[in-house]
């Protein structure tokens, strides 16, 4: 066995590794390791953190496509080619500052792997479930674009909180639900692994905004008529946590997260 101090068991490994995965990729920028970019976690906006220090000028730096939501939990966020939208609860929709901030967000540079049409009607849980079927692990993150007609989008819209800020539970609540019908637009957010779970938001995450830029929200559950469905795999994620002092003066860990995610997000 050689035991030279350039060589070790580890050191072989990553060769190896390295070498393999640099076949299987064949060196090309659309095969490359891809990565989603986050600030802050699900788990600190369940405590009522709901001030960051990222502004989306420097979000959008990390990728086009994504989500998210707005200091002081004013309304939801969809990122789509490179454009950061504010979507509020008075249903308005309009391109955010880049000066304004968010609490949390998630971004990635959308490349597609894998492309799906939709011809028949379907609603949300078989599109997830066909979605489930075509990737290639559950291990990995997904970045998903859903783009067609819908017969009905049924969104909700975070309100503006005002401190002291009340659990995400809570605000959640008094939420604005609308349902839209026969709308075109576009579905887009992640499917993330199950290991994620208080980091982000485990399972399918989807905000909507239609064609017209003019309505949209957080995606509750949808009837999809004809489509399309592209989907990037990322294997990279990068966590940038916040500095403010709510932040890091916060009790963060929480036993029953998965309960509180599922009801914030109403699944």
């Amino acid at each position: 066995m050689n035991t030279s101090p350039n060589k070790s068991p580890r050191a072989d490994f990553r060769r190896w590794a390295g070498g393999i995965l640099a076949h299987h990729s064949a060196g090309t920028a659309a095969d490359a390791p891809r990565e989603v970019f986050q600030t802050s976690t699900i788990g600190a906006l369940l405590a009522g953190v709901y001030d960051g220090d990222v502004t989306i000028g420097e979000l959008l730096e990390h990728g086009d496509f994504g989500l998210g939501t707005f200091n002081r939990l004013d309304g939801e966020m969809l990122v789509l080619d490179g454009v950061c939208y504010h979507l509020r609860a008075d249903g308005s929709v309009r391109p955010a500052g880049d000066d304004e901030l968010t609490p949390f967000a998630a971004v990635t540079h959308f490349v597609p792997d894998i492309r799906l049409t939709v011809t028949t009607p379907c609603y949300r849980e078989a599109l997830v479930k066909r979605i489930d079927q075509a990737i290639t692990s559950e291990n990995l993150l997904y970045a998903v674009r859903v783009t067609g007609e819908f017969s009905t989008v049924h969104t909700r819209t975070v309100m503006e909180q005002e401190p002291p800020y009340p659990p995400l539970t809570e605000a959640a609540a008094g939420q604005q639900e609308t349902v839209l019908h026969d709308v075109l637009g576009t579905l887009a957010g992640y499917r993330t692994p199950a290991y994620e779970q208080g980091i982000s938001v485990a399972g399918y995450h989807l905000h909507f905004i239609d064609d017209t830029r003019r309505h949209g929200g957080h995606a509750l559950d949808f009837r999809m008529k004809h489509g399309t469905v592209a989907i990037s795999a990322a294997s990279e994620f990068h966590l940038s946590l916040p500095r403010t002092a709510e932040f890091l003066g916060s009790r963060l860990s929480q036993a029953d997260a998965d309960r509180q995610i599922r009801l914030a997000e109403g699944s």
